[in-house]
């Protein structure tokens, strides 16, 4: 009976038995044979060596692979090859979260804000936690005198008789025809506050407002709460709406911006101070967009507006419709808020006169 070779442990292990011919008799490769010639007259250790070295080899390969994963997932990105936002975004990055709509009971004190203002429906908004102010003092931006830094004006300060009329953009564009024949036909300046939303969802209707030589503002990205930002995020909303307003538009949104909701602090302020905007907050909300089934008529809006008159006045009004009972109270109350701020002796002016 023909007796069975023994087999050394290391290469059952490894697959490296030596080839055998047809006696049985092993057949050794070059290398496997210099290295049992030159090694020590121990076979074992130089098919220890062999294992060892295909061992290494095989190591070798896995890290290569590892690091060519790794330059992929690097070089892809985000895929946008734009900013993030809260995107990014100023990638316009939005969360599953739906854009809050909030009352006005439950809004910061002295907003009013609506949630009108809020991104176009079947779009999201991000809100993530509260983040805690980091105390720095407002760094200006390009351009920008120390004089408009850390605070959000809520008034121009002059005490000439002039009022200027702004309109938030958000929710949807169902009063820009009206509002801009309106403005047209008086021949009033105005200043428009677009979310980048807004611009991607209508850019006709961004056309034809910067066509009319209307002043142009930036309201963010997606319209979040920019108290629950981080710096990082701010950054994302406030630059991703200023390229695609300006995208839509051809103009620049620069240095006017709003905050969503009405809703900032210190650190918020001197975040957006940083990217070269001055935040304009308002003198009086309308509250048009309320709307018919919120008790608003045409009469409370211009009331409203009369009631608050004073030299430097900032009126908030908004570009959409309500979206229950599609009423348009501010549009609608435009030419009598114009005639009634004339028969006062006002004229109404854009924000540029708040930079003067």
């Amino acid at each position: 009976m023909t007796e069975t070779p023994q087999v050394h442990p290391a290469q059952r292990n490894q697959g490296l038995t030596a080839p055998r011919d047809g006696a049985g008799t092993p057949r050794r490769r070059p290398f496997y044979d210099w290295l049992t010639r030159r090694g020590p007259r121990n076979p074992a250790a130089g098919r220890h060596v062999i294992s060892t070295v295909i061992r290494s080899r095989r190591a070798a390969a896995l890290g290569a692979l590892l690091c060519l994963l790794v330059v992929a997932v690097a070089a892809c990105g985000n895929g946008n090859g734009r900013p993030r936002a809260a995107v990014t975004s100023a990638s316009r990055t939005t969360s599953g979260t739906p854009a809050p709509s909030t009352p006005t009971s439950q809004l910061p004190s002295g907003t009013g804000t609506s949630p009108a203002t809020a991104a176009p429906a079947g779009t999201t908004a991000k809100s993530p936690g509260t983040r805690p102010s980091t105390g720095l003092p407002p760094t200006p931006g390009p351009g920008l005198p120390a004089s408009l830094l850390g605070r959000d004006w809520e008034r121009m300060p002059t005490d000439r008789k002039v009022v200027a009329l702004t309109f938030d953009a958000g929710a949807n564009a169902d009063g820009v025809a009206p509002i801009l024949a309106t403005l047209a036909r008086e021949q009033v300046p105005a200043t428009f506050f677009l979310t980048g939303q807004f611009a991607e969802s209508y850019p006709a209707q961004v056309r034809d407002i910067a066509a009319g030589g209307y002043r142009l503002g930036n309201h963010s990205m997606t319209h979040p709460y920019f108290t629950k930002l981080t710096d990082a995020e701010i950054r994302g909303q406030v630059l991703g709406a200023e390229h695609d307003i300006r995208s839509a538009s051809g103009g620049d949104p620069r240095p006017l911006f709003r905050f969503p909701f009405g809703d900032r602090d210190q650190r918020t302020i001197a975040a957006v101070n940083a990217l070269g905007y001055v935040p304009v907050r308002w003198t009086v909300d309308t509250l048009g967009w309320q709307g018919t089934s919120g008790g608003r008529s045409v009469a409370s809006v211009t009331d409203r507006v009369v009631s608050a008159l004073t030299p430097g006045e900032i009126v908030l009004m908004h570009l959409g419709s309500h979206p229950q009972d599609h009423s348009l109270l501010d549009a609608d109350a435009l030419p009598g808020i114009i005639t009634a701020l004339r028969d006062r002796g006002y004229g109404v002016v854009t924000l540029s006169a708040l930079l003067a």
